[in-house]
């Protein structure tokens, strides 16, 4: 199995346009150890020709130019993007299906509660039948049931349903339903190796608990180290549970989480622009180094 890091930030990117936080400001002045992102994704295959993209963010096409592999330019008008999966309905994930309207269609797979994001509150799939009927749409069980993806060999994909937040466009924003946010489970049928993907998390659930034993790489939610992150920094008020996100930091936070998984390679991806962990020199880094827990970055490459 072979996963591309496509883009490891949180909504907004790294840095962020309208943000001038110690870690933008820094960025941008050259002051910091610390390397530019985009918005999260991720592409897995099992040949290394054909790809499931994992979100689709604003940043798509920036991404797919810095990633030469999924154009194999086998005639005129090509890809290597065989099918989209969206872990939820957030903007930093699902606008680039626009930016893809030329490929269309294209089979997308998501929950019944993305779906209905994506066609009333922030109607994405409206918009794209115009070109070509828009795009052949799949409901991803959130029960574990494992399921394939046509075009791509050797992987096996099953879905769990995961605590956190509806977007605000949302027509259930105040009514969580099961299938807002998802965890995706990947298993490479030769190897038997597998992938826990799971870029929004809020709480360790006992199905999430499980996937995290069975897995031999996580890929999880790294987006606030502490709490009230936001607060601390100057730049909002919501706290990170309030927004879906289990900080690692503390009491129950990731770090203490994942101490027990350490049969696992442990990787934080959808990293926000205020968090001391994208300082490459940073003390909070360093402790992450201690506990064997890496940082992702636009470009990173990962074979199981």
């Amino acid at each position: 199995m072979y996963i591309r890091v496509l883009g490891s930030a949180a909504g907004g990117g790294f840095p962020q346009w309208n943000c001038n936080c110690a870690n933008c400001d820094g960025l941008r002045k050259g002051t910091i150890n610390a390397q530019a992102r985009t918005q999260s994704s991720i592409a897995v295959s099992g040949d290394g020709e054909r790809w499931v993209l994992f979100n689709t963010s604003p940043d798509i096409l920036t991404q797919l130019a810095r990633f030469p592999q999924i154009q194999p330019a086998r005639s005129i008008r090509d890809t290597g993007i065989e099918a989209i999966v969206l872990m939820d309905s957030q903007i930093d994930h699902s606008t680039g299906l626009l930016m893809l309207r030329e490929g269309c269609p294209l089979p997308v797979y998501c929950t019944d509660c993305v779906f209905e994001d994506l066609s009333t509150g922030f109607p994405v799939f409206e918009m794209l039948k115009s070109w070509n009927g828009g795009n052949h749409r799949h409901s991803l069980p959130i029960d574990g049931e494992s399921f394939t993806i046509k075009g791509i060999d050797h992987l096996r994909f099953s879905t769990i349903a995961v605590d956190g937040k509806a977007p605000p466009y949302s027509p259930h924003r105040h009514n969580p339903h099961p299938g807002d946010n998802v965890g995706m489970m990947i298993e490479d049928s030769r190897t038997g190796k597998r992938l826990f993907y799971a870029p929004g998390l809020a709480e360790i659930s006992a199905s999430v608990a499980a996937a995290f034993t069975q897995a031999d790489c996580l890929m999880i939610d790294g987006t606030f180290w502490r709490g009230d992150e936001m607060s601390y920094m100057g730049v909002g008020t919501k706290h990170a549970l309030d927004m879906g996100h289990l900080p690692q930091s503390g009491n129950g936070g990731m770090i203490e989480v994942l101490r027990d998984y350490k049969q696992a390679r442990k990787i934080l991806i959808h990293i926000n622009n205020t968090n001391p962990i994208l300082l490459e020199d940073s003390p909070e880094r360093m402790l992450l180094a201690e506990e064997e827990i890496e940082v992702s970055f636009d470009g990173m490459m990962i074979e199981l």
